[in-house]
Parts: C-alpha cells; structure tokens; sequence
C-alpha cells in the first residue's frame, strides 16, 4: 500500500531517441503504480501532435493520462477540435492552462485565462473530463500582487476545477500557506504539490528563473560549490526533496505530482525512499 497516491509528468519526445528515452521511464515509473500521468503541451500548440500521441500512447498501456492543455492564442474551434479528439479517444482527465504566449505571437487567442478555458470545458463537455487547473505557491511571476493571484486561483477552481497541481517549490510553508489562504476563499478541491528533483544545478536554476519558483539561498549556494560533481549534486538533491516529501506527507497532502523531465531515476529514488515499492 502506498503512503498517498502520486503522478508524474512527462513532454513529447521530439527524436526517436526521446520515445525510446521516455518509454524507458515510463516502464520503471509505472512500477510505483501512479495514479496518472500528464503530458505537456507546447507553447501556442507546437507539440500539439506530440501530447496526443504520446497520451494515446500511454492510455494503450492501461495507464492514465491527462494532457495538458494550453487555452493561450488558440480559437474555441481549435479548442473543441482538441477535446473533442481526447473525448473520441477515451481520455477523461485534462490539466488545463493559460499556458505562455508563444514569441512572435501578439494575439492572445479567444480566451485570455486558465478560468475561461475551464468554464468552456465545462460548457461544452459537461462532467466528461476531470480538470486540473495550476496552483502557485509562490505567486504566479506575472500577478501583481500575491492576494490577486490567490483570487485568480480561487476564480479557476470556481469555474469548474476538480482539483489542482502546484508549481514546484523548495519551501513547504509556502505550499501550506497556500493552501490556507485559498482555503478561506472557498477553495476546497485537493492542492497536489509539484515536486521537482534536484539533478543539475545549471538547469534547475533556469528553470526556477523563467517560472519564478524560488530555490533557497542555502540550498542554491550547496549545489553551487559542488561544481561540476553531478555525483554530490544528486545526492545532496536526494536528500533535500524527499525532505521536503516527508514533511508534506505529515502535513497530510493528497498527493505527489512529480516533474520527471522524462528521466525516472531521481523521482523513482524519492519514492523509494518514501516507501514506494515497486513489487507491492
């Protein structure tokens, strides 16, 4: 039995060399029995192709799968034609977002917000898919201030989300605080917090740049000074998240969404740690 249930995140793969990467994650991640796993979708509809197939994909393998689904710079029509692809194929479960808008790209699209595009699925398609909507601990980069970003979530949520995902933090009083506040707008669907493993310095700090999740001095300084010792970063990285993965599981978390960058070794190593086992 495992602790809580988790999920995990996967992209298109671009190459031959990416399917064959990814499927090589998605056997050993499978093994920690997930409750589903999501699959990316590429600013302004780049990899639109790449999320079906690879969901299709997934869902012949029994397992579930919810795409993402980006409401930025796309027409209703477009939108309809997408889902009702998805419906068609059987696939019951959305993650849907604004989504960033693309370069190059100046209009917006028929719907400007997550809530928008939640409300259209809901109007359009009933109670057929389960909607997830994004959660922001540590306040959307792009609100102006941390109360209108909690009322944009509460606003998303009331549009008809069934439960929500959260952008990856180091930090679990912010997650808690999260949750607090919304809390007392209304908000009452489950918060899963995002996780993401620490492999590599370089890229995890532009990661967090670009999405405005924070990486704490302390912990940026440590996998700073190991240098190029990818041996001590995954370690020390190790150590740090499932800490953090102890601590929400206590706090009573409904569950660990996992962004797996289409790797398996470090989240399936954290919840190893956290008594996932693959033969239960």
């Amino acid at each position: 039995m495992n602790p809580i249930e988790i999920s995990f995140e996967f992209f298109p793969p671009k190459t031959p060399e990416g399917v064959e990467k990814l499927r090589a994650a998605r056997t050993q991640l499978t093994r920690l029995k997930p409750k589903f796993v999501s699959v990316t979708f590429g600013a302004g509809g780049s990899t639109q192709e790449g999320t079906l197939d690879t969901v299709l994909e997934i869902a012949k393998d029994g397992l579930e799968a919810a795409p993402h689904l980006s409401c930025v710079g796309s027409s209703r029509d477009a939108l309809r034609a997408i889902l009702d692809r998805y419906r068609a194929n059987g696939i019951r479960h959305i993650v849907a977002l604004r989504g960033d808008m693309p370069s190059g790209m100046v209009e917006m699209g028929e719907l400007r917000y997550a809530s928008e595009l939640v409300a259209f699925i809901r109007a359009e398609y009933g109670d057929w898919f389960w909607i997830e909507v994004a959660g922001y601990p540590e306040y959307h980069p792009q609100s102006r201030s941390p109360r209108q970003d909690l009322e944009n979530f509460a606003r998303k949520v009331k549009a008809g989300a069934n439960s929500a995902i959260t952008q990856y933090f180091y930090n679990g009083d912010a997650y808690l605080r999260f949750v607090d506040e919304v809390r007392k707008l209304g908000v009452d669907v489950p918060i899963v917090p995002g996780i993401m493993p620490i492999t590599n310095y370089a890229q995890l700090m532009r990661f967090s740049e670009m999405c405005g999740a924070e990486v704490p001095r302390w912990i940026a300084r440590q996998l700073e000074s190991f240098g190029d010792d990818r041996e001590a970063i995954r370690a020390f990285g190790l150590d740090i998240v499932t800490q953090l993965c102890e601590r929400l599981v206590k706090e009573g978390v409904p569950g660990l969404h996992f962004y797996t960058l289409n790797a398996a070794t470090a989240s399936k190593a954290i919840c190893e740690r956290l008594g996932y086992g693959i033969d239960q």
